[in-house]
């Protein structure tokens, strides 16, 4: 795959992640020319996760902090991309949702892995290939 300038920074801005949010790891990534696909794990302590918000009453979000999560995480990319492709005047823009995947097992990590490393292959095929 031969990726174009705004190709690369979505390479380069993915691979940064870990640098804002210390708690993932980056693994499996392909960035093809209408769509990225990446594995990102995710490693908080369990402390954070062990506090018992159904006793409680309030106003505040029951789920926690909203900047350590996975869609906080892809916001972050798409945003540090698009503000490259406006700061250099390249015609860019991403779709505004995104599709996530908890992989629960191995077999199913393998699955994906796999999916996202042979997808360049398979470009000719795709719908959006012109």
């Amino acid at each position: 795959m031969q990726l174009s300038e705004i190709g690369k920074m979505a390479e380069t801005f993915w691979m940064a992640i870990p640098g804002h949010f210390p708690f993932v790891q980056l693994d499996a990534l392909v960035v093809m020319p209408m769509h990225v696909h990446g594995i990102i794990v995710i490693d908080k302590a369990d402390e954070e996760h062990s506090k018992d918000t159904r006793s409680s009453v309030s106003t505040k979000n029951q789920f926690g902090p909203q900047s350590k999560n996975p869609a906080s995480i892809v916001r972050g990319f798409k945003i540090g991309v698009k503000k490259y492709a406006a700061l250099h005047q390249i015609n860019f823009a991403w779709q505004s949702l995104y599709h996530d995947h908890i992989i629960r097992n191995d077999i199913a990590y393998q699955r994906i892995h796999d999916y996202i490393l042979n997808n360049p292959e398979k470009w000719e095929e795709d719908k959006f290939h012109k």
